[in-house]
């Protein structure tokens, strides 16, 4: 699995990309704040010891490490050790099922797994875990990828995808040259997953090269969120999903932090109901990022100027087939056989419907591709649907989805009824594009990085 590559001006190799590109810098640098702050030297100390332990129980250069923790210090320190011993990591959410991380692991033959014995938190970002090492088999890697990702699955099987070292260096740098990213000095209030993309990339290893500190809230409420960024005087930036914009919009406190400059928000469109309920109560930027677990970022409005279009991120070139989005990438990013639905002669389709303005270059997300379908001979686009329910008052989420007839799943607030949206979406769409079925949910089901499931069957099961 050696790599040897420039990315401008750093060589990434096995045995020292770590260190160049997310270890270095003065040794009293905070890395994470909280109960228990993490400088860069303790953070350099705790990432030796998991080498060691790592290699005492067979990870060698070449081969693989499953790390199945939850979001935490040990979670980094092993990432990390795994890449300086020029091994790959392969990333299982902690909440994945038994059968769900042995099917993965039977597929991608890790030497070592790091599981957690304990995990305390309860609905704290962060975690405290005790971790344990257990050798599973040996021999190389599958691939010559840095990390192994599972897709989120929102609307199927999660697709499994490689990225090497030299991509993730690359994207980090990418992240150093969009306008609107926190600055060396500054602090990321870190709540999206380090096991998915955004939280991964855009929070941990962009905040470790930048020397930005990550700040995970003590608990996943409005008012721990708020804490956080009033726990020091640097400016802080929200890194989350829209489903922590509803936490944050959600709180009966009036506080609007001072060293609050931006929340960035990723995975999905924000309703504009949600965005207007954002900068009403905090009168700062909502900026928007769009990217894939292929990619990573593709491309943001940090400023939230343009909504729901973006500008493609430096290096990105993206461009539209058919009403599809397509996104320039030398090599497939899947693992296992030719996925050419997926990805053929340098480009990837993102499934996302979407235009490219050709005079501005700014890209309009319009939703996933598969939205668009045909009642009665007349095409009707769901994604159009979803985000006319979605801006209604008193709908905190919505999917609406083809399922023998047109069916919108309902989340509302405590003072909303099925019959009032009905009444107020028959006042904005034509009657062919109606909903024939309402069910209203207490909570619609989300994937582990808080996308809204789209699957029919599991959308079923919720509803029943």
């Amino acid at each position: 699995m050696t790599t040897q590559q420039t990315q401008n001006g750093v060589t990434v190799n096995d045995a020292g990309w770590v260190d160049e590109i997310l270890l270095a810098g003065p040794d009293d640098q905070l890395c994470f704040a909280g109960p228990v702050p993490v400088d860069r030297a303790t953070l350099r100390r705790l990432v030796a010891e998991r080498r060691q332990a790592l290699a005492a129980h067979g990870l060698r250069a070449g081969g693989a490490a499953a790390l199945r923790l939850p979001p935490s210090i040990a979670y980094v320190a092993n990432l990390l050790a795994t890449w300086q011993l020029g091994g790959q990591a392969i990333l299982l959410d902690h909440r994945l099922t038994d059968f769900e991380v042995e099917r993965a692991t039977e597929r991608l033959s890790p030497q070592v797994i790091v599981s957690a014995t304990r995990i305390a938190g309860g609905l704290r970002v962060f975690h405290e875990v005790e971790d344990v090492v257990t050798g599973y088999r040996t021999g190389p890697a599958e691939s010559g990828h840095a990390i192994i990702q599972l897709s989120s699955g929102s609307t199927g099987p999660s697709k499994i995808i490689g990225r090497t070292a030299a991509d993730l260096v690359t994207e980090i740098r990418r992240y150093t040259q969009i306008d609107g990213v926190p600055l060396p000095g500054e602090r990321i209030i870190l709540l999206p997953s380090m096991v998915h993309v955004l939280g991964l990339v855009g929070g941990l290893l962009y905040g470790l090269h930048a020397g930005v500190t990550l700040v995970p809230p003590e608990r996943l409420t409005g008012d721990s969120i708020l804490d956080a960024v009033e726990s020091a005087a640097t400016p802080a930036t929200v890194l989350g999903v829209p489903f922590h914009i509803s936490l944050l919009t959600s709180t009966v406190s009036d506080r609007r932090p001072g060293q609050l400059r931006r929340m960035t928000t990723g995975g999905e469109l924000v309703p504009p109901s949600t965005a207007a309920a954002f900068d009403a109560k905090y009168g700062v930027p909502l900026g928007n990022m769009y990217g894939m677990t292929e990619v990573g970022v593709i491309g943001t409005d940090l400023y939230g100027e343009h909504r729901p279009a973006i500008r493609p991120a430096p290096g990105i070139d993206i461009r539209s087939v058919d009403g599809e989005l397509y996104i320039a990438r030398p090599e497939s990013p899947y693992l296992g056989p030719p996925v050419p639905e997926r990805w053929a002669d340098g480009w990837l389709r993102t499934k996302d419907a979407g235009r490219v303005d050709p005079e501005t270059g700014l890209v309009t997300i319009l939703g996933r591709l598969d939205s668009q379908v045909t009642i009665g001979g007349l095409q009707v686009d769901l994604a159009e649907v979803e985000h006319t329910i979605s801006s209604l008052p008193g709908v905190q989420a919505a999917v609406v989805v083809l399922d023998s007839v047109i069916t919108a799943y309902l989340e509302l607030d405590s003072t909303t009824a099925i019959d009032q949206v009905e009444h107020s979406l028959a006042e904005r769409l034509a009657s062919y594009k109606l909903p024939h079925d309402y069910q209203q949910l207490v909570k619609l089901p989300r994937t582990t990085t808080g996308k809204l499931v789209r699957d029919k069957s599991a959308l079923r099961a919720a509803a029943s």
